[in-house]
């Protein structure tokens, strides 16, 4: 039937004679590869959100849909009760195998990824079952190894930052027809992106560099900036609103109302907004209450947590950093930060009833223990790793850069925003004496490096810096270094490729990796600390550096001045012809 209860039935749109009927019974669900002239080839992967099951046994995690700024933050298929590897679930494994293909070198590779058809579930007939949304077509930005809180303990999984790709050139349509093209054995991967929308054919062609052009964009008519345009937890405007996500053990009730600005928050803002906090001065020294705390808020954000806390837990996990990292002479007043930093207009505090806003102290936050945290809007802007690293890069820069980073960050969770490189994890076993020194036995978890492909590109480069061209000589050679541009450690965990190295001298290695210098959109290398020229960088024509990863870098260094997509009819799926 085409309309079930008037409304359209997404077997009946999907019918084909090519394809097994789709299934959208669990979160992640992969159609079944075809062998085609250029191998293996998966037709789609349809994803499906559940916000109302959001803090449930059966789906602990809380995805995150921004369609409005094209933008989804998805959670993998690993729970609390797993025993299994993480990573090695059905769903996790199949968009991490998904997720390799989206970060391909070259345009042929791109050409047969699997596209991602994203779907939420719905509300009809005061039911949620059942129904779904077609949301669009999304490729995967990156992906994290997360720690997830549950009842009982926590437990690892991943989260992935998808793009949604724009649609409005095709009606915000998709043409099922183009996923039977896919499913089809006789066709190859250029055939098939002949009924592929503008936009992915556009990213085949360029890659993750073409995101901000393909990303979708909803455009606000002037004049409708009112509470009907607002975003809502999943992102949807009101009249598609999904259901509000029910908390452990609650009964669907709704979630505090945000506060909202009268303008859409963007990346500029918000970076704006970190650099002009409101803070007091103790002997001509800023204090550290506000912007300690804006980083707790924005560890919650990278680690997958809600952004909202209760006070008790905000008091205690914030006031131990005051404690730590707070000036010698400063009072330790968490309270101060958790109702003060809503002057920045990033930070929200609910579940005070409105006589005790106007006096609220720290034994009124004990009595009713309120929910306080980053606000929505600066939620999902911080979900981008981009973002979030350039957020990171503010707060130390502006308030923080006489703190000892590496310890600020640890304790945070924040570890290895404090370089380019990140860290690898290790776990120590026990101290043992050996010879005139302690030994210490360490079980480590390596990154496998690619020495070939290092050897290859210094190389290219006859072992010269490639920003001051400087070749070392040795006693049976010359020497050079392979910087990755995106770490390979934690969290910056960027892939071992030829466009994510670069050839640098010992001394800009160093400088690189410790964020002392940059790389701008021009390929101009700058200093960091006031932006002035330190040379161009030196390129190959044969080696080619990605934009992206580039891109992340100066977001480290809290440089990254590319602008983001801001705010639009929701997709639909459109049959195949008959």
């Amino acid at each position: 039937m085409a309309l079930i209860d008037g409304y359209p039935n997404i077997h009946h749109v999907t019918a084909s004679e090519t394809l097994a009927q789709i299934q959208l019974s669990k979160g992640i669900n992969p159609t079944a590869k075809v062998t085609t002239p250029d191998g293996l080839r998966r037709p789609c992967i349809l994803i499906r959100s559940s916000p109302w099951k959001a803090g449930t046994a059966e789906t602990p995690w809380h995805d995150v849909f921004d369609l409005d700024n094209g933008r989804i933050r998805y959670f993998g298929d690993h729970r609390v009760d797993h025993t299994v590897q993480v990573g090695s679930t059905q769903g996790n494994a199949v968009l991490l195998e998904a997720l390799a293909e989206h970060q391909a070198i070259t345009a042929e590779q791109r050409s047969s990824a699997v596209p991602l058809l994203v779907f939420a579930t719905v509300t009809r007939n005061r039911t949620p079952k059942g129904y779904v949304e077609f949301c669009g077509v999304a490729v995967i930005d990156h992906a994290e190894q997360i720690e997830q809180q549950a009842e009982g303990g926590t437990f690892p999984n991943y989260r992935y930052e998808l793009s949604v790709l724009d649609l409005s050139a095709h009606d915000d349509r998709v043409d099922w027809a183009w996923i039977e093209a896919r499913g089809n054995p006789d066709l190859s991967a250029a055939d098939t992106l002949e009924l592929a929308p503008r936009s992915w054919r556009q990213w085949v062609e360029q890659g993750h560099t073409a995101l901000p052009q393909v990303r979708r964009q909803v455009l606000q008519p002037a004049g409708d900036a009112g509470s009907s345009r607002r975003p809502t937890e999943s992102g949807h405007k009101p009249a598609t609103q999904l259901p509000t996500p029910r908390g452990p053990g609650g009964s669907g009730s709704e979630a505090p109302t945000p506060t909202w600005s009268s303008a859409e928050l963007t990346v500029s803002v918000l970076m704006d907004r970190l650099r002009s906090l409101k803070v007091h001065k103790r002997n001509g020294k800023q204090s550290r209450h506000k912007p300690l705390a804006l980083l707790w808020g924005i560890s919650r954000v990278a680690t997958g947590k809600p952004h909202l806390a209760p006070w008790r837990e905000f008091r205690d996990e914030v006031g131990s950093l005051l404690a730590e990292f707070g000036l010698p002479d400063s009072s330790v007043t968490p309270e101060y930060p958790f109702w003060h930093l809503q002057t920045s207009r990033l930070w929200g505090v609910h579940g005070l009833p409105p006589e005790q806003a106007a006096v609220a102290h720290a034994a009124a936050f004990d009595r009713l223990n309120p929910e306080g945290g980053v606000t929505e809007q600066a939620s999902r802007l911080l979900g981008d790793p981009f973002v979030r690293s350039q957020a990171v890069a503010v707060l130390r820069e502006t308030y923080l850069a006489d703190i000892d980073q590496h310890a600020l960050m640890e304790r945070l969770g924040l570890a290895g925003y404090e370089s380019a490189g990140g860290v690898e994890d290790s776990a120590e076993d026990h101290v043992r004496g050996s010879g005139p020194a302690a030994r210490r036995t360490v079980a480590s978890s390596r990154i496998i490096r690619d020495a070939s492909l290092t050897a290859k590109v210094k190389k290219l480069h006859g072992d010269r810096c490639q920003i001051c061209n400087l070749q070392l000589s040795t006693r049976f050679g010359t020497y050079s270094e392979a910087a990755h541009i995106r770490g390979l450690g934690r969290p910056h965990n960027g892939p071992d490729e030829q466009s994510n190295l670069l050839v640098l001298c010992p001394n800009h290695h160093v400088q690189f990796d410790t964020l002392a210098i940059y790389i701008d959109t021009e390929g101009t290398v700058r200093s960091t600390a006031d932006g002035s020229p330190i040379g161009r960088l030196r390129e190959h024509p044969t080696h080619r550096l990605s934009e992206a990863h580039l891109r992340y870098h100066r977001a480290l260094c809290g440089r990254d001045e590319t602008g983001h997509a801001a705010h639009g009819a929701v997709p639909e799926l459109v049959p195949r012809p008959s």
